[in-house]
């Protein structure tokens, strides 16, 4: 028998585990599917928005991998506190594979940054998916009228489009309840979604973009000076990559419509481009008042240059959403510079030495790119590396069981019936808000559920 512990349980790591249990070649292997949190399913439901049902319900796809016969989901297991180090885990483990992401998001590098009210579209994102981290940090300062999203992509996409949507279009959603609550008393009005570069070197999809403009209640913005100082966009259409060339359409198409006044009730989505952040103004008592941003412009090479011409944006609220970035993995060789654990298809490097019975996958294997479906073979190849390795693994001895081994470790695990235990509260907490489910937002809560399942 080979015995594998993955560590994370989104899509990477349960894809891991169904490479493992699917292949031949090794038979007898048996996966046991840690997370640091009660509830599996990783960015699938702490990361997508609550309106994105289609993508959410990929954890249908994911629950069938975890109820395999040998596959053991064991949540509330936190490697690198409690005892359990990742030395413990080889002496419980045949082999360790590590799929836990990037779990912490890049930096403006800016005056100000550090304000009230300046905060990371990571951190809001968890916020209004119940992340049990959120609840800590507290939430988010929604009084003003004008909010800013630096960046633009698909999860700025995603935040700008909270931020503008009506709270009652996310009552059959399951946002949690003091997150929608906060949404109906929100003030803002004005949501700025800001690009250092062109429209045509963004990087949202199409689809995430035409949601913008299929918001009810909600006009968007785009200035169409700003799309002629890009290039590309007087360019040749053949000569563009589709999804840059459909972006473009539909900017093109928005810059051209009427928008309502300042003060008229619609809420204004506002797509700014060539805009690099160079501060936040405010104090410490009253938070973050406007942004500063520098106009740049094309440098000819692909990328911009500053031209010493600034332009303030009010804001009460700035989330920057400028990428994720991986953090080091306690006992394991970490590359700073990207973020990653260094491998080679996917065995961990040690001073470039390959160890096997070490491994990773997704992003923290190879960064914070592509999508969902990406993660699939990107396990595959990990999981190639370490059948390879199988012969002159599987001979060492074990504990015999390793539930038993990690509580020594100081551990509380939550099985599986403890994972479903949290989704029949939530039901119940959805039909006593008279909502659909309704995720439970602090970790009291969903280990007090979690127990009750056990």
């Amino acid at each position: 028998m080979l015995r594998v512990a993955v560590i994370g349980s989104g899509p990477s790591g349960v894809y891991t585990a169904q490479a493992l249990v699917q292949q031949q070649a090794v038979p007898d292997v048996e996966v046991y599917v840690l997370d640091r949190l009660p509830c599996p399913y990783g960015l699938v439901r702490y990361g997508v928005a609550p309106d994105h049902e289609k993508i959410k319900s990929l954890q249908h796809t994911l629950r069938t991998v975890l109820e395999h016969p040998r596959v053991h989901f064991l949540g509330h297991v936190d490697v690198g506190t409690g005892g359990l180090d990742h030395a413990g885990l080889r002496r419980i483990f045949h082999a360790v594979v590590y799929c836990v992401g990037a779990a912490t998001d890049r930096r403006l590098g800016i005056p100000g940054e550090e304000l009230p009210g300046s905060r990371s579209a990571t951190e809001f994102v968890s916020w209004y998916s119940a992340h049990p981290d959120a609840a800590a940090a507290g939430g988010f300062a929604l009084g003003r009228s004008s909010a800013v999203v630096i960046g633009v992509g698909n999860v700025a996409v995603d935040v700008a489009r909270i931020l503008a949507r009506a709270a009652g279009d996310l009552v059959p959603t399951d946002v949690p309840q003091p997150a929608l609550e906060a949404l109906a008393g929100s003030g803002v009005r004005d949501v700025w979604m800001v690009g250092r570069r062109g429209p045509t070197q963004a990087k949202f999809t199409t689809k995430e973009l035409r949601e913008l403009g299929a918001l009810p209640g909600a006009d968007v913005v785009v200035r169409p000076d700003e799309l002629a100082m890009d290039p590309a966009c007087g360019a040749d259409p053949g000569a563009l990559p589709a999804v840059v060339r459909r972006n473009v359409d539909v900017l093109r198409e928005w810059s051209q419509r009427p928008v309502s006044p300042p003060d008229g009730p619609r809420r204004r989505i506002h797509l700014r481009f060539y805009l690099r952040p160079a501060e936040l103004i405010g104090d410490a008592r009253d938070g973050v008042r406007a942004v500063r941003f520098e106009r740049t412009a094309p440098d000819g090479q692909g990328g911009v240059r500053g031209t010493g011409q600034y332009e303030d944006i009010e804001a009460g609220l700035v989330l920057r959403s400028v990428g994720y970035r991986g953090v080091a993995q306690p006992g394991l060789p970490f590359d700073a510079e990207t973020g990653t654990v260094p491998n080679a298809e996917g065995r961990v490097l040690r001073d470039g030495t390959t160890c096997p019975g070490e491994y990773v996958a997704g992003w923290i294997k190879r960064g914070p790119t592509g999508v969902i479906g990406t993660n699939r073979p990107c396990a595959k190849q990990t999981v190639g590396s370490l059948l390879e390795d199988a012969p002159g693994l599987a001979g060492r001895e074990l504990p015999e069981d390793p539930v038993a081994a990690l509580r020594r470790a100081g551990q509380r695990p939550v099985p599986w019936p403890g994972w479903l235990g949290i989704e029949a509260a939530e039901a119940a907490l959805g039909q006593e808000l008279g909502r659909t489910t309704v995720k439970i937002p602090d970790w009291e809560g969903l280990l007090e559920a979690a127990q009750s399942g056990q």
